[in-house]
């Protein structure tokens, strides 16, 4: 059942990109339930949660107001740029923070670091991890980069389709970036079929 070694990596679910936020994608906070019961099963059989969250410098090209495409969102220290209050993270999930160059825009998990440091590939190496299931905000910006930087870098990777929303500043936006991340190999699973898959 659990012959590869896989991890969570919850992307970017943040109070700025819930509604009310900043940036909010619609209905974001209604993934943060489904999330949830991924993390307790992930828990129950003891394999590592990731969660990388947005931590930008108040000044950075990432920002319209410095030349970006973005408004000002989840800045390192703010209230905004904490984890949504309902989600429920372990104590061990390892925090992977992302977005702190103020010249590059680093959408994906894999061009963050943990707090000593430490790349997100190379913690998994050093845990052994081969399969990476990953949900989160928002499904055609960092969730999709993310994936796609996995699958570069010879991951197996499970898209929680029951745990994802996205942006759709145009229209299918979010179903493009389902197929693109399909057709470079990741697979797509739900809760339910993931539960069943373990428990046989």
């Amino acid at each position: 059942m659990l012959k590869l070694k896989k991890a969570l990596l919850i992307v970017d679910l943040q109070i700025d990109f819930c509604p009310g936020g900043r940036l909010a994608v619609p209905q974001a906070d209604k993934i943060v339930p489904v999330i949830n019961k991924y993390i307790k099963l992930f828990s129950k059989n003891k394999l590592p949660i990731f969660a990388s969250r947005d931590w930008h410098p108040k000044k950075t090209s990432h920002f319209k107001k410095f030349g970006g495409r973005w408004p000002l969102h989840c800045v390192q220290n703010t209230k905004g740029a904490q984890f949504h209050p309902k989600l429920r993270l372990p104590q061990e999930t390892i925090i992977i923070s992302k977005g702190m160059s103020p010249q590059k825009d680093s959408y994906s998990a894999f061009d963050g670091e943990d707090s000593s440091g430490q790349s997100l590939y190379n913690l998994l190496k050093i845990l052994g991890i081969e399969e990476l299931y990953v949900g989160g905000l928002a499904t055609d910006y960092c969730v999709k980069e993310t994936v796609l930087g996995a699958l570069r870098k010879g991951f197996k990777v499970r898209v929680l389709l029951d745990a994802i929303k996205g942006v759709d500043i145009k229209k299918d936006d979010s179903k493009k970036a389902i197929q693109e991340m399909k057709i470079q190999g990741a697979k797509i699973i739900t809760f339910k079929e993931l539960e069943e898959k373990w428990s046989t």
